[in-house]
C-alpha cells in the first residue's frame, strides 16, 4: 500500500473512531442506570481504548494524525442534532436505536480496519497478536451492541 493511501485510510479510520466514542459517551451516559448501562459503560471504555491503539498504531508507522479528519468525525457526530424530529429538549424514542445501529456499523468498519492491517502485517512489522486481539474485541463488541439494540428497537416499537 502507498505511503499516501495508508495516511488517508488511517486517518479517515480515525475519524470514524472519534465519531464512535462521542457516540458511545453519550449512550453509556444516558442509560447509565438502565439494565444496559454497565455493557454501554464497558463499551464506551473499549472504544475509547481502541481509538488510542490506532493513534499509536499511526505513530509506529509515521502515520500523522490529521486535525480536519478528527474534526470531520466529531462534527458528524454532532449533525444529529440537527435531526428534525419535534423534539428539541428531549430524545426522540427512537434515538437510541438510531445511536445503536450507527455504533454497530463503526464498529463493524473498524473490525474491516484491524482485517486489514493484520493483512499488512508481515511488510509493516505490526503487532499481529495485538491486531488480532482487536480484531476479537471487535467482534464482541458487535454481538454487545446488538443485544443492546435488540432490546431498545423492541421496547421503543412495541
Amino acid at each position: 500500500m502507498r505511503r499516501e493511501a495508508l495516511g488517508i485510510y488511517l486517518n479517515d479510520h480515525l475519524a470514524g473512531a472519534t465519531a464512535g466514542r462521542l457516540i458511545a459517551h453519550r449512550l453509556a451516559e444516558h442509560h447509565r442506570s438502565s439494565p444496559y448501562g454497565g455493557e454501554l459503560r464497558r463499551l464506551a471504555v473499549e472504544i475509547a481504548e481502541d481509538r488510542q491503539t490506532l493513534l499509536d498504531l499511526m505513530d509506529a508507522l509515521a502515520v500523522p494524525a490529521r486535525r480536519h479528519k478528527v474534526f470531520a468525525g466529531w462534527l458528524g457526530e454532532k449533525g444529529r442534532l440537527l435531526k428534525l424530529n419535534g423534539r428539541a429538549t428531549r430524545r426522540a424514542g427512537l434515538s437510541t436505536v438510531i445511536e445503536l445501529e450507527m455504533l454497530r456499523l463503526g464498529i463493524e468498519g473498524k473490525s474491516l480496519l484491524w482485517k486489514t492491517l493484520l493483512a499488512l502485517t508481515p511488510a509493516r512489522e505490526l503487532d499481529e497478536t495485538l491486531l488480532k486481539e482487536l480484531l476479537d474485541r471487535a467482534r464482541d463488541q458487535i454481538d454487545t451492541v446488538e443485544t443492546v439494540r435488540t432490546g431498545a428497537a423492541v421496547a421503543a416499537l412495541r
